[in-house]
Parts: structure tokens; sequence; C-alpha cells
């Protein structure tokens, strides 16, 4: 008996014409439900990526409005001055002080707000309402509100409330500091960690209402005592949550150009890059080295965001784990 069996080859052919159908009318179907989103991803290519590469390539030119005759290619000579020019650092090293800075000071009052939050008590809805309030306020009125509602040495509230409590002294002559003259960075700093901490509230408070109670509930029984029940089981859990805030705050502090235009126009050393950006492209009028200034921005902002995304993945995978 033969080994060499013949099998007939014919019935294979109308099986891959048929999964070549099956796998048209899958592509056909996909192509149908991503149609819809395509004008929106036009839309977003045109506002977002065709400025951005025109920025670049601005950026690698030498490019001033007072001076059209002299535009032409110069390579990475603006990017050099970003890194060479002594005011350019000087705003490079403000925007990571101003930044780091507001995150570490609105993260630590966000996490003890959230704290407080996590409890039961009376009126806890109002006191969440009243302390998100902060972060719905428009940039530039919070800036304004601080500068002179808050700042101001006349009829500042705080110069008012110095004036208050030396009054209660029997002291008519309280100290009324020019605030923003004295402490430019730390006025600009404290505005926008009265912004950002409701911010980071909210994320923390997320994390904190998805938490297991069951092993909170059973390490109280066996007597831990609640510095304890933080520290190996609160903040543990929190390290995600803390990361993706202080990520997310990150990417917005550093762009941040209200607070330091409306308070301090940019003066007595508060000048971070993006208003830095400003006074290149709109006062001095150069394009090309405002627009590689814009792109280092960017590409910090993309760092940050990335490790940003990472962070929210890792979240979400955990929460799907559950």
């Amino acid at each position: 008996m033969s080994t060499n069996a013949t099998y007939p080859l014919t019935p294979t052919a109308p099986l891959g014409r048929a999964g070549a159908a099956r796998q048209a009318g899958s592509r056909a179907k996909a192509w149908a439900r991503r149609a819809p989103l395509l004008p929106a991803l036009v839309f977003m290519v045109i506002v977002t990526q065709l400025p951005f590469v025109a920025t670049l390539v601005i950026s690698f030119m030498q490019w001033n409005a007072l001076a059209p005759q002299n535009r032409r290619f110069t390579g990475l000579t603006n990017y050099q001055t970003v890194i060479s020019d002594p005011m350019l650092r000087s705003s490079v090293l403000t925007t990571i002080a101003l930044t780091a800075t507001v995150v570490v000071v609105s993260l630590v009052l966000g996490l003890g707000l959230a704290l407080l939050l996590d409890r039961r008590f009376r009126g806890r809805g109002i006191v969440r309402t009243l302390l998100i309030t902060p972060f719905l306020i428009v940039p530039v009125a919070s800036a304004l509100l601080w500068k002179h509602a808050l700042y101001n040495a006349s009829y500042g509230v705080i110069n008012g409330v110095l004036s208050w409590l030396w009054s209660l002294f029997g002291s008519h002559h309280a100290p009324q500091p020019d605030w923003i003259s004295h402490t430019p960075l730390m006025a600009v700093e404290i505005s926008l960690v009265w912004q950002w901490t409701p911010f980071m509230m909210l994320i923390l408070l997320a994390g904190l209402q998805s938490r297991q109670l069951d092993a909170v509930e059973a390490a109280t029984v066996d007597g831990a005592g609640s510095w304890q029940i933080f520290r190996y089981l609160t903040l543990p859990h929190l390290r995600r949550y803390l990361e993706l805030a202080a990520l997310l705050g990150s990417v917005y502090v550093v762009q941040n150009f209200d607070a330091v235009f409306t308070i301090t126009s940019g003066g007595l050393g508060t000048a971070n890059l993006p208003y830095s950006i400003y006074q290149t492209f709109y006062q001095a009028h150069d394009y090309g080295q405002a627009s590689a200034e814009g792109v280092v921005v960017v590409i910090g902002s993309i760092i940050v965001a990335t490790f940003a995304l990472r962070t929210v993945s890792s979240l979400l995978s955990q929460e799907a784990s559950r």
C-alpha cells in the first residue's frame, strides 16, 4: 500500500476565498467604525500638528520681523542660544524651581485635604465644593485676585489682617510689606499653589476611595494606629496616584504664563520660559529664537506627558485586574 496518498486540492480554494471575503468584510466594518472619527482627526492634525511643524521649521531659521531681508537658514544656532544665553538659562532655572515648588507643595496640601475629605463629617459635600472652587477660576482672574485683593500693600487682605492682629495688642504700626516686590517668585508660587491644590486633592481623593477597606479594618483590629495605617497601607496604595498628580501638574505648571504675566510681568527674576518666549516673539520680534524656545518647552512637556500616560495605563491595568 502506497503511503504517498494524493488529496484533492479543490476544496481549499473556496475556503480561501471565503476567508478573504470575511477579512475584507471585517476591514470594511472597521473603517465604518473609524470613518466618523476621521473629520475630528483631520481637524486635530491641522490645528495642532501643522503649526508645530511650521514652528519646528522656523526654529532653524534666522527670522526677525524687524529685519525681514536677513531671513535665512541657520541650523542649530537658535538652540545653541537657548543653552548659552544667560537670561534664557535663568528663565529655564526659574521654570524648574517654580514647577517643582508648586507641584510639591500642592501635592502635600492636596494629600492632607484628601485625607480630611475621606472621613465622614457633617457638611462634607459643601466643604468639598468650596475646596474645588479655586481650580475652576480662570487663571488670569485668579492671578488678578491675588495681585490686587490679597497682595496689594495699601488695601490688600494680607496687610489688612496684619493691621488687625497688631491692633489687638494696642499697636498701630503693623508691618505693611509690598509682597510682590519683596518676595516676587514666592508670590507667584503661592497663587499657583492655591489654584492647583484642588486638582491634586481630587486625584488623591479618588485614590483613597479606591483602596480596599478590608486591609484597613484588619489592621485596626490588630491594633495599628492611624500613622501606621497611613504609612504602611495608605501611602503605598497612593504611590501611583501621587506620581500621576505630580506628572500632570508638572505638564501644566511648566507652561504657566498667566500668573507670571499678571502678577509680576516677568520682572524681579520671575520670568519663566513661557514668558521669555512671549518677550522674544512679541517684543523682540525674533520668530526663529522664539520658535526654538517653544520647541524646547514642547519637548519637555512631551517627556513628562509620556511618563504620565504610562502611569495612567498602569493604574487602569491595576483596576482592571481587581
